[in-house]
């Protein structure tokens, strides 16, 4: 990886060149209150690795897949969402991804429906 974090805005995140309102960090990833949220909580968890989409991750990057769940179920937990919450991952442009680096959205503190989309 050329840079920590690559170059995206999740990477100038995970670089701290623009703030962020931070919940969760540690070696593998930084986890974030979105900007523009679609649920009253909205978290994004973002590996530091930038792995572009979800369907370009590796067989060797299973274990750090299984990180980020686990930090999204902790921030799910530390936000207070003990009724539920939904973890979204969106891959390419068909699947709603806008920035080209994987991530997780945790939704909660609504009832959410279905088909979400």
């Amino acid at each position: 990886m050329a840079e920590t974090g690559g170059d995206t805005i999740f990477g100038k995140i995970i670089r701290k060149e623009i703030p962020a309102d931070l919940v969760h960090e540690d070696d593998l990833c930084v986890a974030f209150r979105d900007v523009n949220p679609q649920a009253p909580t909205h978290i994004l968890v973002v590996p530091r690795k930038p792995i572009v989409r979800l369907s370009q991750a590796e067989d060797s990057d299973a274990a750090l897949l299984g990180h980020l769940m686990i930090v999204a179920k902790k921030c799910a937990q530390d936000a207070g969402l003990s009724k539920g919450f939904r973890i979204v991952i969106n891959d390419g442009e068909n699947g709603g991804q806008t920035v080209d680096h994987i991530h997780l959205h945790v939704l909660g503190g609504r009832s959410m429906k279905w088909p979400p989309g």
